[in-house]
């Protein structure tokens, strides 16, 4: 089995990101060293998928379990529709929709 420990300068570069989490640095570094073992699994598991000749089924895995965050424009797209399903006022908002809509994805 491969030790998939982080590197030193990785916990000690989560450690000083770490210092502002009011969790404390030690949950902070926890859960960031999880993640990171996780990703180091997925991809050892999908390097040898590879090798069977599946990149297409290594690529559909890997979309599935890391999905990219959404982007700026999905998340001002939503951020409007919660203010305009709670609120009374939508002075402008449709407009601001639309132009939100018709911005290229990030």
């Amino acid at each position: 089995m491969t030790d998939i420990t982080p590197p030193p300068e990785l916990v000690q570069q989560w450690y000083d990101q770490a210092k502002r989490d009011p969790c404390g640095p030690i949950n902070w570094v926890a859960v960031k060293a999880a993640q990171w073992g996780a990703d180091q699994e997925l991809e050892a598991c999908l390097c040898e998928v590879s090798f069977l000749n599946s990149s297409a089924l290594a690529d559909r895995v890997r979309a599935a379990r890391r999905p990219k965050p959404p982007s700026l424009k999905e998340q001002a797209l939503k951020a409007l529709a919660h203010i305009l399903n709670n609120s009374a006022t939508q002075l402008g908002a449709d407009t601001i929709r639309r132009a939100l809509e018709a911005l290229p994805d990030d």
